[in-house]
């Protein structure tokens, strides 16, 4: 089996590609290539695997027809700019996010015009395609009213997904992720960054702004959960979606005031104490728009799995990212 990661060198893309690695299967398939690519060339890892690495920005439709030339089996298409960027950037966000899914759609097409291809795809959509009105908990057949333009971008790119799935050009499933906590690493620009951020520094002794009031509730999933989707929607049944391509993963509802005490029981008020109160009107305005709870009935059946509680999405934090330990 060739699988092919688009935006391996994102935390998700490095997760994925470490635990494929490890495994060497995906389901009952041994993973004989895997071809990494982003923006910026991902580091080649250590493995005995056929493994290359490749830049390539999917805004380039030559970019799209090269990757998929070699005609990987599974294709993971994690690659995106972040939602408060895609929002204070319109002309890259459609760029990137719209036109470089269709671009990859269409390479796809173009290979199955030669001879017979139909790959899974494996498409990353997000939860900001829902927006107001919104219920307490969103059913799994709520309409699409993104209230942003990186959810616009994205709800588009699930009615490609399914009408090129319907055609017979992909095998397509998306996942709309929660939004992933504990994000590794530095702060990036998305509206959502500081969800992780007011766990992430004070677990290393450092102050994290907190930008919104402690009783907003949202939808998270651990990058652990995350990678069980992706890898669980590489290798399902796909019939059972019919034409509903998309679906919204199980996760956690919780407020930041729930955040807040679960760190309180695991690192302290040493930890809490490091989390500034500094409101800002644009990110709380984005936030406001976004759900703050899922039936998810349809993947629960179709075997994805959620994380238990919010303390077990900060131990998983300590776990993978700092040995075990906190400062």
């Amino acid at each position: 089996m060739h699988i092919l990661i688009i935006g391996a060198a994102g935390m998700i893309g490095r997760k994925l590609t470490a635990a494929l690695l490890v495994e060497k299967h995906l389901g009952e398939h041994a993973i004989t290539a895997l071809t990494l690519a982003d923006i910026i060339a991902p580091e080649r890892p250590r493995t005995d695997l056929d493994c290359r690495t490749f830049a390539a920005d999917l805004s380039d439709p030559e970019a799209a027809a090269s990757l998929v030339a070699s005609r990987p089996d599974i294709i993971f298409h994690l690659a995106a700019i972040v939602s408060g960027e895609a929002e204070a950037d319109f002309d890259k966000g459609y760029r990137i996010n719209l036109e470089g899914t269709r671009h990859l759609l269409e390479a796809i097409r173009h290979q199955g015009l030669a001879a017979p291809y139909c790959p899974r795809l494996v498409f990353t959509s997000s939860i900001a395609v829902f927006g107001e009105p919104l219920p307490a908990t969103i059913a799994d057949d709520f309409a699409l009213t993104p209230l942003t333009s990186y959810g616009t971008q994205k709800a588009i790119c699930e009615l490609l997904l399914a009408d090129y799935s319907r055609r017979g050009f992909v095998d397509g499933i998306g996942i709309r992720l929660p939004t992933i906590v504990v994000r590794p690493g530095k702060p990036n620009k998305a509206a959502s960054g500081f969800f992780s951020g007011i766990i992430r520094e004070p677990l290393l002794g450092q102050e994290a702004i907190l930008p919104v009031d402690e009783s907003v509730r949202h939808w998270f999933a651990s990058p652990r959960a995350a990678i069980g989707f992706l890898r669980h929607a590489a290798i399902m049944d796909s019939v059972p979606l019919g034409q509903r391509r998309s679906l919204s993963m199980p996760g956690l509802a919780a407020t930041v005031a729930e955040e807040i005490a679960a760190l309180e029981r695991i690192g302290g008020t040493r930890a809490t104490r490091l989390i500034r109160r500094e409101p800002d009107e644009t990110i709380a305005r984005i936030v406001a728009g976004w759900p703050q709870a899922f039936e998810a009935s349809r993947a629960q059946a179709l075997g994805f799995q959620a994380d238990a509680d919010f303390d077990a999405i900060i131990h998983a934090h300590i776990e993978d990212e700092l040995g075990g330990r906190i400062g």
